[in-house]
């Protein structure tokens, strides 16, 4: 819940990275680190994607990572929010999926 908490907030246009979601949620939780891989369990298991908008979030190197409605539709919805793709880029290998 944590991590949906954050999703929600991430602002219009603007993206953030598993890592720094992870972080966050550590300090909530009063822990020292927590993994990047949990954070992208708890986001690929969002139910309600455009309600919670998991295509903001992105890899600590700048990857766009999976998307349950496709990697097209994520650059899509990033590109119409007006978010800078220059820094970002498709991966090679699969990662973690949204759901939507």
């Amino acid at each position: 819940m944590a991590v949906w908490d954050i999703l929600c907030e991430i602002p219009y246009g603007e993206y953030i990275t598993y890592g720094d979601i992870a972080k966050a949620v550590a300090v909530q939780m009063g822990k020292a680190s927590m993994s990047s891989q949990a954070v992208g369990g708890a986001v690929g298991h969002n139910p309600i994607s455009i309600i919670m908008p998991c295509h903001r979030v992105v890899g600590a190197n700048g990857s766009l990572t999976g998307y349950a409605g496709g990697i097209n539709k994520k650059i899509k919805l990033l590109e119409h929010e007006g978010v800078d793709m220059s820094p970002l880029f498709v991966p090679t290998k699969g990662a973690v999926v949204c759901s939507s």
